[in-house]
């Protein structure tokens, strides 16, 4: 007899092995139908799968987050069957899932079109009406290549090639249809049903630019019509605010081929940086940090001593001169740590605070760039703390309570926490460790907030703190980090001198907030769609005339709020009022102030606020409280 235990601990026994499909059979006809896969021990296998032990069962219905990610997979293969019925030259290469959704890369010999991703769609929707059973067979390795052979699918064999000690694969089959995978996967097409795709991209074999060159069909499968509508709702809305669309219409900043991967930055968008910028050097000097600025290029040398050199190499860029090899810097650590040595410290210097806003360079991937997110160029609020062990909990509170609020005035309220904890490969006693892992969580718990910990993925010198930011539409951004590190420092050298008068190496906590300053800019114009709170605003305020007869009085009112310090743009051109409003009520300005003979009779403006409120006539001194209020409180 197998016995099988259920997640509420009830048990069931069965005279001999028994599938997943067979147990929930066995319960009932509707949980029997609702059975996309099964988790048995832990382990996810199909329904199709045979339990030949005793052992522990959850049925994987499309309400568990495991079934929906089966359920795109499986969609994904989808693709695969009806690409190759309209277009049986194609050669299908993987298709693996992604967040909300999954995607399949493709060879053929022209690009596909908005046309042919309908026509594919609807064969999709074509074979998912023939309510077919997907099958799965474990099929030994030299039949799995015999099979691709026949078919001709050259990249399926080099994925056979790259898994030499696989002795048998699983195969899967949507009618003539078949791919390879470790599955699992739902067991008939009718759980495909609510799907869509969503574009067509291009992308390179093994992601590599050097490799050829092939198509990518993104798409989105959901368990019910509800999810799928909601998704497509957030996709329109994210469209609408997407950074690089408004980054154009608000004329913030550009990127050009003359520089791929770096900002050419726009008055407007200039205004924006230096607010921040100016910001966070005010949350460093309140903080205790100092700022400092190190070199751009350094030495081949010392990215050896790091280990950049050996691991990081081909996303460093390089130059020489006088037969010295050098790079741009791609993280201001190793910069931070020769500043700290340059003189004799003691232990009473500590902790020692660093602060830098610091230029990097990493040569990404051409097809990994993403307007101003993902970049080759960027600035960094990097700040670095040198202190002892027992510093690190006091160190790790301050500096959770500093980020809540600056997330706080830039208008992120909803932050996850994760801690990440010791890899298997590792450097450090596992005392530092425990240590370290105590104070990250502790700092957490006394900041009042909950985290989940995440075993196993912190870097190889030490754990670290996640601080994830969810944005108005719900999307997370992974963004503030605080790592231990036990290692750089001793790697370049550094050291201080203790009480006893010997010498020990600094223990050394990595820090960003912001982290990028244009990934982060781009957050914020997309989480405020454009409409920048006042005190971020690159124009605060404009001042237009109705004619010309109160262009002196306008031309006086800007000046005055100029020279208290606002942003001011001031509008004298010879339009129709209506129009004028129009035209920077669409750069999302906070406020716009109209004059006219009446306002400059009585010394007022008309005030009209973002979203076309008219707040009425105010004098300017009532006008200039308010808006001082609204940025003291950073509204």
């Amino acid at each position: 007899m197998i016995q099988i235990t259920l997640p509420d601990n009830s048990r069931r026994e069965f005279p001999g092995p028994v599938s997943v499909a067979d147990v929930a059979k066995s319960i009932g006809p509707g949980l029997a139908k609702m059975t996309v896969a099964g988790k048995v021990d832990g382990q996810l296998v199909d329904a199709s799968d045979l339990i030949d032990r005793d052992a522990k069962l959850q049925i994987i219905t499309p309400k568990d987050d495991e079934g929906l990610e089966i359920i795109r997979h499986s969609t994904a293969h989808l693709v695969g069957h009806a690409v190759k019925q309209l277009y049986p030259t194609a050669k299908m290469v993987i298709g693996p899932v992604i967040e909300e959704g999954f995607y399949y890369d493709i060879s053929y010999e022209r690009p596909f079109t908005p046309e042919d991703m309908e026509a594919i769609e609807a064969r999709m929707r074509e074979l998912i009406a023939q309510d077919y059973d997907v099958v799965k067979k474990m099929t030994p390795r030299d039949e799995v290549i015999e099979v691709f052979k026949s078919r001709g699918e050259d990249y399926k064999l080099r994925l056979v090639e790259d898994m030499p000690d696989e002795k048998a694969m699983g195969l899967y089959y949507h009618q003539e249809y078949v791919d390879m995978c470790r599955g699992p996967h739902v067991p008939n097409t009718r759980f495909l049903k609510v799907f869509k795709l969503t574009k067509l991209a291009g992308a390179y074999w093994r992601g590599d630019a050097k490799n050829e060159q092939l198509q990518r069909i993104y798409g989105t499968a959901w368990a019910d019509k509800k999810q799928l509508d909601q998704y497509i709702q957030r996709i329109e809305e994210a469209e609408k605010r997407d950074h690089r669309r408004l980054g154009k219409e608000l004329d913030l900043f550009h990127i050009d081929e003359v520089a791929p991967g770096v900002v050419f930055w726009h008055p407007k968008g200039w205004a924006i940086w230096q607010q921040v910028e100016q910001y966070m050097r005010g949350v460093y000097r309140d903080t205790g940090y100092q700022e400092v600025k190190g070199p751009q290029i350094l030495d081949k040398s010392l990215w050896e001593k790091t280990g950049h050199w050996q691991n990081y190499r081909e996303n460093m860029f390089t130059t020489e001169s006088e037969k010295r090899d050098y790079a741009l810097k791609p993280m201001n650590c190793p910069g931070h740590v020769l500043i700290f040595k340059s003189d004799l410290r003691s232990y009473r210097d500590l902790p020692l605070r660093y602060g830098e806003f610091g230029q990097c360079h990493r040569n990404e991937p051409s097809g990994g760039l993403h307007g101003i997110m993902r970049v080759r160029g960027f600035t960094q609020d990097d700040g670095h703390i040198f202190c002892t062990e027992d510093h690190i909990l006091e160190e790790c509170v301050a500096y959770t309570a500093q980020l809540l609020k600056v997330y706080a005035d830039f208008g992120f309220s909803d932050i996850l926490y994760k801690v990440a904890t010791r890899p298997d490969n590792r450097i450090g006693a596992d005392e530092l460790w425990d240590k370290a892992e105590h104070a990250l969580m502790e700092a957490l718990r006394r900041s009042g907030v909950e985290f989940v910990v995440s075993p196993g993925e912190g870097a190889f010198y030490g754990p670290k703190i996640e601080y994830t930011l969810r944005d108005a539409i719900g999307r997370h951004w992974q963004c503030g980090t605080m790592q231990v590190d036990f290692n750089m420092a001793e790697r370049l050298g550094a050291e201080y001198v203790t009480e006893s008068s010997g010498r020990a190496h600094p223990v050394m906590l990595h820090r960003a907030i912001v982290g990028s300053l244009e990934r982060f800019i781009g957050m914020l114009i997309e989480h405020h769609s454009g409409a920048l709170p006042a005190w971020l605003a690159p124009v605060q305020v404009a001042v237009l005339n109705i004619s010309e007869g109160q262009a002196d009085y306008a031309s006086q009112v800007a000046k005055t709020l100029q020279n208290q310090g606002l942003r001011v743009l001031l509008d004298l051109h010879n339009e129709k009022i209506t129009y004028k409003i129009r035209k920077h009520s669409l750069q999302k300005l906070p406020y716009i102030l109209v004059v006219g003979d009446k306002e400059k009779e009585a010394g007022a403006v008309a005030v009209r606020a973002r979203g076309n409120l008219d707040l009425g006539a105010m004098s300017v001194d009532a006008f200039s409280q308010k808006i001082a209020g609204d940025i003291q409180h950073k509204l």
